[in-house]
């Protein structure tokens, strides 16, 4: 009985010792190669993450500044805009005051004409009504009568 106590403590240390060194050590290895690998797998993702948070950053940041130029090329073209319409503006002006003064001094001229005109026919009865109150003594019924009747005479002359 102790013979084969002994004998399976023997044997029993050395499978212990054959499995230390032809199971466990190979399996701890492995296993250790295991963490090691699931360690560096958890590494690269966090630096995945990492640059991941760093690059949806940076494309937030292109965005906010792609908006920050769209309005301020909106703003331009606004502010354009109203330089543009400013300038037609005054454009306008100028062409209308154009216009107006050059109607004025038309309508100047053509009253100057009239009234030169007026006058040379004025100057023409006049000397025409001296020619026939001197040709003729008349009194004053006549005179009126002749009067009315040139003046007539200028309503038909038109």
């Amino acid at each position: 009985m102790w013979g084969d106590a002994i004998f399976l403590i023997i044997s029993f240390v050395l499978l212990l010792i054959l499995i230390r060194i032809f199971a466990w050590k190979p399996l701890m290895d492995m296993m250790k190669k295991r963490e090691e690998h699931i360690a560096a797998e958890i590494d690269n993702a966090e630096n995945a993450r990492v640059e991941s948070a760093a690059i949806l950053e940076e494309q937030r940041q292109a965005l906010k500044a792609a908006r920050v130029e769209a309005h301020e090329l909106i703003d331009s073209a606004k502010h354009q805009g109203v330089l543009e319409r400013e300038k037609i503006v005054a454009a306008a002006k100028v062409e209308a005051t154009r216009l107006y003064n050059e109607a004025k001094a038309d309508i100047n001229s053509e009253r100057e004409k009239a009234v030169a005109e007026v006058r040379g026919q004025v100057a023409n009865l006049s000397v025409l009504i001296a020619s026939k109150v001197i040709e003729k003594n008349l009194n004053e019924a006549d005179q009126s009568e002749l009067v009315a009747s040139y003046i007539d005479g200028l309503g038909d002359t038109k």
